[in-house]
């Protein structure tokens, strides 16, 4: 994988990878608020990467997945620099007339097996999930990656 960062004006740069472009910017004072933070498109890629899993084994499952919404609750270290993450918890939303342990088992596997991005966050950082379909909360768990 490449990709390149190219500084645009103030704080703003843009993050470069094959034909797409991604914005980053700071918050004010130092930054024009434009986009979101570096730190924030890691939590985007964490939504993002277990979210296509899940999406995906479901989908090879067969499930009639209506809506999937990831929440990350982050807290940040205090009182220093570099601030960086201090803990992660992952809400899964899922509605449809979908089995519950399908949907546990999508979510578990995507924790424990596929899930890159959560795979080295895990390392840094504690982190948990919730699960809830159609409103009602069914499992709770933490990402479990060997090795």
């Amino acid at each position: 994988m490449k990709l390149t960062a190219t500084w645009n004006d103030k704080m703003r740069f843009t993050a470069h990878a094959d034909q797409h472009s991604v914005p980053m910017d700071s918050r004010s004072p130092l930054g024009s608020d434009s986009a979101l933070t570096p730190k924030q498109l890691v939590v985007a890629g964490l939504t993002g990467c277990t979210g296509m899993d899940v999406a995906a084994l479901l989908r090879k499952y067969k499930q009639p997945l209506e809506s999937l919404s990831i929440d990350a609750e982050v807290t940040m270290t205090e009182g220093g620099y570099p601030v960086v993450f201090k803990s992660v918890h992952l809400i899964f939303r899922l509605t449809g007339a979908l089995e519950r342990e399908r949907v546990l088992e999508a979510v578990k596997l995507s924790q424990t097996r596929y899930c890159g991005v959560s795979a080295m966050l895990a390392k840094a950082v504690p982190m948990t999930y919730s699960i809830e379909l159609n409103g009602e909360e069914v499992g709770r768990g933490a990402p479990e990656f060997g090795g």
